[in-house]
């Protein structure tokens, strides 16, 4: 074999693997933007580990003095003063069937968007991390369970870390206890 033909030989070579690498490349980088990650704020109620759409949580307090409101469903603790906006507090214990818990230091307050008019606190036992969750790690909730009140707010279910997380569909969860009156004019 010549000179110039083993030049040309090299060259073919190297132009294949360029190739095979740009393509591996290619791959590499479809399968990565084919996992779609989702944010969820996790808290604890009960020693279960929940989760919400950090895209609703504003802002997680410490527990502080909660103003009764007489009257009020039983879930409902009453309201705080957030920089001049009342909030309506929601036991969330009492929301799923739980038994009452005398607030802690670790107790919070999770504040919630509702709409664009209104926030809402969850009282929560902790409040922990910010996770991602791949999209494709979550599953559909389980129809095990018989209790209707819990089981109608859950999106979904996912394990994170072999722990199980319950994520909570925030908005059919508040719309559960302040429904849209049908008389109301919506604007």
């Amino acid at each position: 074999m010549g000179l110039e033909s083993a030049a040309e030989h090299l060259r073919s070579l190297q132009t294949d693997q360029a190739f095979q690498q740009q393509e591996s490349s290619e791959s590499r980088r479809s399968n990565q933007e084919e996992v779609v990650y989702h944010q969820w704020a996790m808290f604890k109620v009960d020693n279960e580990l929940y989760g919400v759409d950090v895209v609703q949580v504003k802002e997680v307090l410490r527990y502080s003095e909660i103003t009764h409101v007489p009257g009020s469903d039983h879930y409902i603790l009453g309201i705080i003063n957030l920089r001049g906006n009342v909030v309506t507090v929601i036991d969330t214990r009492q929301m799923f069937g739980l038994t009452p818990h005398t607030p802690d230091d670790d107790t919070r307050i999770i504040v919630v968007e509702y709409n664009e008019q209104e926030v809402v606190g969850l009282v929560v036992d902790s409040a922990n991390e910010v996770i991602n969750l791949p999209q494709k790690d979550i599953d559909r909730a389980p129809n095990a369970t018989g209790d209707e009140t819990t089981k109608r707010f859950v999106m979904g279910v996912c394990y994170y870390n072999n722990i199980l997380i319950i994520l909570l569909d925030l908005l059919k969860m508040l719309q559960s206890i302040t429904p849209l009156d049908a008389n109301e004019d919506p604007s």
